[in-house]
């Protein structure tokens, strides 16, 4: 009996990729299908990084397919390919970052550099390139969280390498100032520093660049959104009606600008008693489940209120690489993998493909 590619297609339908929700035919995933006799090798390609995701799915792939009638070898090759996908209308991609993602809070004390940092952490963890800008000029903080002192190398005098550790790149404007010292600069210099943090740090191909953000809706917003080629944007907050009320403002912000939110995360959903286990909502209750409701975005997922959290961050390990088979790291692995398939949903940029067209005067 011969095996055909419909049948190979057919068969595939009944895999469901866990973490699109699509099966592998619909979300475009099963590749290149190559009947050789009764043995069949094909590709399923992932548009975000899936290092913990490759095993499980390759395993239902080839389960999916043996079950044909008269098949014989089945060779699948599982990968992830991530591609830039389009920014906001009028600002140009950077060439070598493929997508920003801003991460940003209504008011500050949400945990919004935690979560940043955990979730760039955990993006790696699933074998992405992944790097840190840390947008937050008046009180920079990855520095700290990311463990990384001393001065930031140039090689040319114009540029300067990215800071490195747990296999982030990291740029911050608190390499280049003593920890102690207050930046008391007024907004257009402010602004000035983030775009030279940004364009003269020589990123090494980055499928995701996190963008710390400060708090609130001010001069650093507004230059992210005209001149930062920014793919989506996350809002983090508590469950507390006053974060609620001040992360509605920054959802807003960046619809405003042409930004899309790609989710909500909301930090200290819980706090669980180190002596215990009791766990009591101190902050409230399901605030930020209502607010995606409210607004139509996704809830990427709920962090706890403990005290792991903060003394990790604090002693340059955050929870993901300190704890990494820990619950809280489990939920931080989750939100990022929404996260990034958030981005591979989006469209792909195409100004790559156009040729760019040149006038000359005879």
């Amino acid at each position: 009996m011969s095996i055909s590619v419909e049948a190979v297609k057919a068969a595939l339908t009944a895999v469901v990729d866990p973490n699109t929700g699509k099966d592998l035919v619909t979300g475009k995933s099963a590749k290149n299908i190559q009947l050789d006799g009764a043995d069949v090798a094909f590709e399923v390609e992932l548009g975000y990084p899936a290092k913990s995701q490759i095993d499980p799915i390759r395993r239902a792939a080839i389960a999916a397919v043996r079950a044909i009638p008269g098949v014989g070898n089945v060779s699948v090759n599982v990968h992830s390919k991530i591609v830039a996908h389009a920014a906001q209308r009028g600002v140009k991609l950077m060439s070598n970052v493929k997508n920003i993602i801003a991460v940003a809070s209504g008011k500050g004390g949400v945990g919004k550099s935690t979560t940043a940092v955990n979730l760039a952490l955990a993006l790696a963890a699933e074998g992405a390139q992944v790097g840190i800008l840390d947008a937050d000029i008046y009180g920079p903080s990855q520095p700290m969280m990311m463990g990384i002192s001393g001065r930031p190398e140039t090689v040319d005098g114009k540029t300067m390498e990215p800071m490195e550790n747990h296999g982030i790149q990291v740029s911050s404007i608190g390499f280049m100032i003593d920890p102690d010292e207050p930046m008391v600069w007024r907004g257009p210099i402010v602004t000035q520093a983030l775009q030279q943090l940004l364009d003269q740090t020589n990123w090494r191909d980055l499928d995701y660049l996190i963008v710390d953000m400060p708090p609130g809706t001010g001069d650093i917003q507004l230059t992210l959104s005209q001149k930062v080629p920014v793919t989506g944007a996350v809002i983090v907050t508590t469950p507390q009606d006053i974060a609620l009320l001040d992360a509605r403002k920054g959802l807003k912000m960046f619809e405003k600008v042409g930004i899309p939110i790609l989710g909500i995360v909301e930090n200290m959903s819980v706090h669980i008693c180190t002596n215990c286990g009791h766990a009591e909502p101190i902050f409230g209750e399901g605030g930020g489940e209502r607010m995606c409701a409210e607004y139509g975005v996704e809830f990427l997922g709920a962090l706890p209120l403990t005290m792991s959290i903060r003394e990790q961050a604090d002693s340059g390990k955050p929870t993901v690489v300190a704890d990494p088979d820990g619950p809280v790291a489990k939920i931080y692995k989750e939100i990022a993998r929404k996260l990034a398939v958030k981005v591979a949903e989006k469209a792909k940029d195409m100004s790559s493909k156009f040729p760019s067209i040149v006038i000359k005067n005879d």
